[in-house]
């Protein structure tokens, strides 16, 4: 069992720690996460007492006023259970916002959201409005506060993998960890990460699962049904950084083989009913689960772990009040990948100065062991039909606008102005570059799932001889014909974003955006130096 730091610190009783933190939890509907969320904090903290000062942020990007209500109703029970938090509503979002004077010259900033339906302005737009909030709680406050922004769908523990399977385990005492580098650095934005489901979009994940299923078909055609499981070795769990992304050699790392599965069934069963309860998950995959490439905790000093960073997880960065002038850019144009830019963006400013740490929070996608997320936008369900066009086409954006960032910051920028024809050049050659990429990768994902779909549907194969796996066939099915609605060749999402009339919209979003970058920085400063604005 996992009971304990794996390096401690040091002894609590001895020092008392420097700092106290506010911990920013954006919110849209998602009632259930955000109470795992936070009782996971108040778990934690009760087996890691810290004395420095904790309290919270919830930052209510609800569109439902019933959850909007609800997250109030919570801010209050967790203050009285003893942690204080403090419940952001969107009404005094749109007051906060609305004194700033020239909203359009914060557009990438805090975004375009009507003031009748403040909602579901996307997670950068609201942690923006969430920093201004903070630099106004904070003007005149302790220097030693940090600032701690996560997701709701996050929670204060980890993933680790032992003999008899998976843990969420408490072995990491956060607090104490993050005042210890704090405190003894100049630091000043520090990312951990996440383990568990993946941070990417499904839309990024498919190839390498289609080789995982093509892997476990095969296997199980080999196998007795009647049979005991055998998919339980731990040495199943392997380790790979980004293992789950399609083209995670785009982010310096290696591509990996198939990855087995380990059945996470306990008890006596046979592989007929691994292999029902595998195709009964397909469906939580398009909603950011991944049943074969799980993150997972790997024990280390979380001190001596300090490295230069690149990227920001936007669910998991910790910083100093200095670093609220860093908001989360062109939250505008709801584009994926916006903490990776955000993080190249960070490097070129404060280079050794922003570190990441092994530090990484527990990310559940689902709830409820209902494969379906509280609120995920971008995808749509209908019945069985999932439509994950939304989050398809702002990946593809978000990633154009990621290494477009990344090769003007080697020029210079934001701090040097980059000339308007260099600007447009760079953005047209990525895309260009993206969309070849983009394009081959679902060829091949066309090709792996006509593979996948005739070894399910191969007549001498034990599956569907049997009645008792009609609905294990059924559910594989089903994921086979989402992945061809998603990715087929005449797929809407596939047609936009190769689509020249589409291109010529986006690539003004995404210049402007690029180009209004150095002036809303310079606004933002201005905002921040002057909380009665």
């Amino acid at each position: 069992m996992f009971s304990r730091p794996t390096s401690p610190i040091a002894d609590p009783a001895a020092t008392k720690p420097r700092h106290n933190f506010v911990v920013v939890v954006p919110v849209a509907d998602r009632p259930q996460h955000l109470r795992a969320c936070l009782d996971s904090l108040l778990e934690l903290l009760r087996r890691y007492p810290y004395d420095g000062r904790i309290e919270v942020l919830i930052a209510d990007d609800s569109d439902d006023q019933s959850y909007v209500a609800d997250n109030g109703a919570l801010a209050k029970r967790y203050t009285e259970l003893g942690l204080p938090c403090s419940h952001f509503a969107p009404a005094e979002q749109i007051d906060l916002v609305e004194s700033l004077g020239d909203r359009h010259a914060l557009l990438g900033a805090v975004g375009n959201a009507p003031r009748e339906r403040f909602g579901h302005k996307g997670q950068g737009a609201m942690r923006n409005i969430a920093y201004l909030k903070l630099a106004r709680m904070l003007a005149g406050a302790d220097a030693d506060t940090l600032i701690w922004s996560i997701d709701s769908d996050q929670e204060f523990r980890v993933k680790v993998t032992t003999a008899h399977g998976d843990e969420e385990a408490y072995c990491v005492d956060f607090f104490h960890a993050l005042d210890a580098i704090f405190d003894g650095s100049d630091t000043l934005v520090l990312t951990g990460k996440v383990v568990g489901d993946p941070p990417v979009s499904p839309a990024v994940m498919t190839g390498n699962f289609l080789d995982d299923l093509l892997a476990f078909l095969a296997d199980a055609a080999t196998r007795d049904p009647a049979a005991a499981c055998a998919h339980h070795d731990a040495a199943a769990r392997r380790q790979g950084e980004a293992a789950y992304h399609d083209m995670a050699d785009l982010f310096g790392f290696a591509r990996s083989e198939a990855y087995a599965y380990r059945c996470p069934l306990a008890g006596e069963h046979a592989e007929g009913d691994c292999f029902a309860h595998f195709a009964s998950r397909l469906a939580g995959f398009f909603h950011g689960e991944h049943p074969t490439r799980v993150s997972y905790y790997v024990p280390d000093d979380a001190v001596a772990s300090v490295q230069p960073a690149r990227t920001v997880y936007a669910g998991n960065y910790v910083f100093r009040p200095a670093a609220l002038e860093y908001f989360l850019p062109f939250a505008d144009l709801r584009l994926r990948m916006s903490g990776p830019t955000l993080g190249r963006l960070v490097r070129a400013q404060i280079g050794p100065r922003f570190v990441s740490a092994n530090l990484p929070m527990l990310h559940r996608r689902t709830v409820g062991g209902t494969a379906q997320a509280e609120f995920r936008p971008g995808i749509h369900v209908a019945a069985q039909n999932v439509d994950m066009g939304g989050e398809f086409e702002r990946q593809f954006y978000g990633d154009v606008m990621l290494f477009s960032i990344e090769r003007l910051t080697a020029l210079g920028y934001p701090q040097q102005p980059v000339a308007d024809d260099v600007l447009a050049g760079i953005v047209d050659t990525v895309r260009t570059e993206m969309l070849e990429r983009y394009n081959a990768r679902h060829e091949s994902i066309r090709a792996k799932l006509a593979q996948a779909e005739a070894l399910l549907r191969n007549p001498a194969r034990w599956w569907n001889q049997s009645s008792s796996h009609a609905a294990a066939v059924d559910d594989l099915a089903a994921f086979c014909g989402n992945v061809a609605r998603n990715f087929a060749v005449d797929a809407p999402a596939c047609l936009r974003i190769n689509s020249p009339d589409g291109w010529a919209q986006w690539r003004a979003g995404l210049i402007g955006a690029i180009t209004r970058y150095p002036a809303e920085c310079a606004t933002w400063r201005r905002v921040l130096g002057d909380p009665a604005r």
